[in-house]
């Protein structure tokens, strides 16, 4: 056992590695369930052969939906890969962090299926944007926490430190400055979350440069 900065006991992986590896493993199960459901949301349509087409190209909502959903649990992915990948220890408060993190992430294809239900009214875009964003506050908190009780690896340091903010605290305030947009024209909310991926993914390419 070590001992942090703040006097709080960690967990090298040296000293832990199958319970390390455990966690990663339940962590990425959990996003494979996750993203995995989205596809439930995407349901055959049950009519004669020459009404078939018309009705799949009517479900295009829950297709940008699914799109949108998958895009942004990889990229939840993506960020924590990398980030577990940084860390030469762990702690207790880490993990309960990070179960929380998850519980946010098991929501998402639930926010999905109302999104496509009820896209077009407030309701829709702002549970939507209110669970992503605060997946990106729980992302950003697990990357703080890390640095702040010295569980990153000192060579990662610098690049976990510019990827909390562009993984976590960007998409949050994106995510949370849509949410009044979305009371006035909610079918149009998804701009923003375009706008979110494509900055967060930018600052990304930085942190990770």
């Amino acid at each position: 056992m070590a001992e942090s900065p703040a006097g709080a006991t960690h967990q090298t992986r040296g000293e832990a590695e199958t319970e390390f590896a455990r966690i990663v493993a339940f962590t990425d199960g959990v996003m494979a369930i996750a993203i995995t459901l989205l596809v439930l949301n995407l349901e055959l349509p049950d009519v004669t052969d020459s009404r078939v087409t018309g009705e799949l190209l009517s479900l295009w909502p829950a297709f940008v939906a699914y799109a949108i959903s998958f895009v942004v649990i990889g990229r939840f992915w993506l960020g924590h890969h990398a980030f577990f990948g940084s860390l030469k220890g762990f702690s207790r408060h880490l993990m309960t962090v990070n179960l929380l993190y998850l519980s946010l992430i098991v929501l998402i294809p639930f926010t999905t299926d109302v999104l496509d239900g009820y896209g077009s009214v407030p309701v829709g875009p702002i549970l939507y944007s209110v669970v992503i964003a605060g997946a990106s506050g729980v992302a950003w908190w697990m990357n703080r926490h890390a640095l702040q009780q010295n569980l990153v690896q000192p060579e990662d340091v610098p690049r976990i430190s510019r990827a909390a903010a562009a993984r976590g605290l960007v998409p949050t305030a994106i995510f949370v400055a849509s949410i009044p947009f979305a009371l006035v024209f909610p079918s149009w909310t998804p701009i923003f979350w375009g706008v979110a991926l494509l900055t967060a993914g930018r600052l990304d390419a930085r942190a990770s440069g």
